[in-house]
């Protein structure tokens, strides 16, 4: 039998508001479903074309920690 200890999510999101956001709804979540958030942080993200910024985003990551 094999127990799901430890678990990491990346969502891609628009702005940093809904990174910071997106980290304080999965604390939230873990904390009502029993479990909990041991790493989290986002990181500015962009694409370029001819040295300008063309498209930007922000990618969340979340480790999730799970009780045995």
């Amino acid at each position: 039998m094999a127990l799901l200890v430890k678990e990491s999510k990346t969502w891609r999101v628009d702005t940093e508001k809904e990174a910071m956001n997106k980290i304080q709804e999965c604390k939230d979540t873990a904390a009502s479903e029993g479990y909990m958030v041991s790493k989290n942080g986002y990181t500015y993200k962009t694409k370029k074309s001819k040295g300008e910024i063309v498209e930007e985003w922000y990618l969340v990551d979340v480790t999730f920690v799970y009780e045995v």
